[in-house]
């Protein structure tokens, strides 16, 4: 990887482009579960994470390698953070990517007043142009270790679009989700209790077109609030559950839950590359959610 040009010394901390707009779009909006959120923001050599959280129970982080960019010049000492609102940011990025636009943009942080700005590039009859109020974080990002629960990881993947239907299906009984992992027979359970009860069975070896791995070897089952399992898929992206991609969840220690998506910020390709499904694991951005499990009840 080749080093950052030198930078001069009024020269901002990051300015960077990006030929797909839509595509961050994408990887945000699976993040932003409320109208207002506040998102913390932070720079490195390495790319751009977006960090959010809800509760101390939830929290939601969008990796954005610096692969993912056409143009990464990066300046500053150390990881600078900043806040902003996710609900503007994604608003802005809506805009940049409306038609007739060019998909292409350059982002650059800090403006004059610690703002961050975007501007669209390549276009010859128009620019949008966009400042970003920021603000400095009043705390930390919660601080979480995940740890695997055994010798092995306790991790099953499954299609996107069954995990977001199953986990859609589970608002109707209630507050509260179990999910269990069986060794033998190798199953996943989904069981929604309140005001009714429903129970969503993934069986490994009977549903090996929706459950695309498995591995469990100790039994496990905890408890995790609805509102905050749904927020891991409410927003997947389309193009997502329509390619049928696989989203991971891992069980940690003390039942911490970790979900895990793919989002494809490539420009699109031709129709006989697209149906293949591939994409360059440069140009593709990482999506996980933490979760917390419920305290058992005496």
């Amino acid at each position: 990887m080749s080093s950052s040009p030198a930078i001069e010394p009024d020269a901002p901390d990051l300015v960077c482009q990006l030929d797909n707009v839509h595509g961050i779009f994408d990887a945000l909006t699976c993040v932003r579960w409320k109208r207002h959120q506040d998102a913390l923001v932070e720079l490195s050599e390495h790319g751009v994470v977006l960090i959010v959280e809800d509760s101390g129970c939830l929290q939601a982080k969008v990796y954005l390698q610096r692969e993912l960019f056409t143009k990464y010049e990066y300046g500053a000492e150390g990881r600078p953070r900043f806040g902003i609102s996710l609900g503007l940011l994604v608003d802005c990025l809506n805009t940049f990517s409306s038609p007739g636009h060019s998909n292409t943009i350059e982002i650059k942080y800090p403006g004059p007043d610690m703002e961050l700005l975007l501007k669209s590039v390549d276009t010859l009859n128009s620019c949008i142009y966009s400042e970003i109020r920021t603000r400095i974080p009043e705390t930390s990002a919660w601080d979480y270790h995940f740890e695997q629960a055994g010798t092995a990881p306790l991790t099953f993947t499954v299609k996107s679009s069954a995990l977001k239907e199953a986990i859609d299906d589970l608002e109707w009984p209630g507050s509260s989700v179990q999910i269990s992992l069986q060794k033998s027979p190798p199953c996943v359970t989904f069981r929604g209790e309140g005001h009714g009860d429903l129970q969503i069975d993934f069986m490994y070896y009977a549903n090996t077109d929706l459950l695309l791995a498995f591995h469990c070897d100790t039994e496990v089952s905890y408890g995790y609030k609805y509102k905050f399992l749904k927020a891991t898929t409410a927003n997947i992206p389309g193009n997502v559950v329509r390619e049928n991609r696989g989203s991971k969840m891992t069980i940690g220690r003390g039942g911490m839950l970790k979900v895990q998506h793919l989002v494809s910020v490539a420009k699109a390709l031709a129709p006989h590359v697209e149906s293949a499904g591939y994409q360059p694991p440069s140009r593709i951005a990482y999506i996980e959610f933490f979760v917390k499990p419920e305290e058992p009840s005496d």
